[in-house]
């Protein structure tokens, strides 16, 4: 059994049943619906689907903290790396690092991605998503930011997961209308909406993506931040 707990926006904590943890995306300070009597008490590992500060920008403070492996596309992990970050391993799409506790397949994704630093704009690499397999043979497909495409048809087929982690809020990426297409797509049993309600512009909803998928057999697993569950 894995336990997820939604922190806000787009990041994620993972416990896996050896007691390993994985955080996806870690968005700390400044993140408003980041819940505020929730501790970070242990990282193994934290995967980054891309550069934007709202995905990165704690990555720095949990690796000097707890010394886990960053896994990420290659220019941004070269980026950390040069921030002081140690552990990294950069890697690109269609390959796979196995931590150990799960396996992380870096997969497509259309969208953006660039570092703040300073007063610059950097290269970040390209954006990703990840599929999650965990030691009993389950999946898990996390799309990061991305836009809908055609080719999640080939994330179903090759790695059937039957947990998908979806952004909603449009603006920036997918809207519920999309998103609903991208569920129709890979087929999982559950979809996580995330990247919602954060800011003004992300307009997108759980209950409208419920609503586009009332007519298939996909859930929509709310969650709520702070609050862990079980999958």
């Amino acid at each position: 059994m894995t336990q997820i707990t939604w922190l806000g926006h787009a990041t994620f904590e993972f416990r896996f049943d050896s007691g390993d943890v994985l955080v996806m995306d870690p968005w700390i300070e400044g993140n408003p619906k980041y819940p505020k009597d929730h501790k970070i008490e242990r990282v193994d590992a934290i995967a980054v689907s891309h550069a934007h500060f709202d995905h990165i920008n704690d990555v720095i403070p949990l690796s000097k903290k707890f010394k886990p492996k960053v896994v990420g596309i290659f220019e941004t992990m070269a980026w950390l790396e040069k921030k002081g970050v140690k552990n990294t391993i950069g890697m690109n799409k269609g390959g796979t690092v196995d931590l150990g506790f799960v396996k992380l397949t870096m997969t497509h994704a259309l969208h953006s991605s660039s570092i703040k630093d300073g007063d610059e704009l950097l290269y970040g690499g390209e954006a990703a998503g990840f599929v999650l397999t965990c030691r009993d043979g389950r999946a898990a497909y996390f799309a990061g930011d991305t836009m809908l495409f055609s080719d999640m048809v080939l994330i179903r087929e090759l790695y059937n997961p039957e947990l998908a982690f979806l952004p909603i809020g449009d603006h920036f990426t997918m809207d519920p209308h999309q998103a609903c297409h991208a569920a129709r797509f890979i087929k999982p049993k559950r979809v996580i909406p995330m990247h919602y309600g954060t800011f003004p512009a992300l307009t997108g909803r759980p209950e409208e993506l419920a609503r586009r998928l009332s007519d298939d057999e996909i859930e929509v697993w709310t969650l709520q931040p702070g609050k862990t569950v079980e999958w």
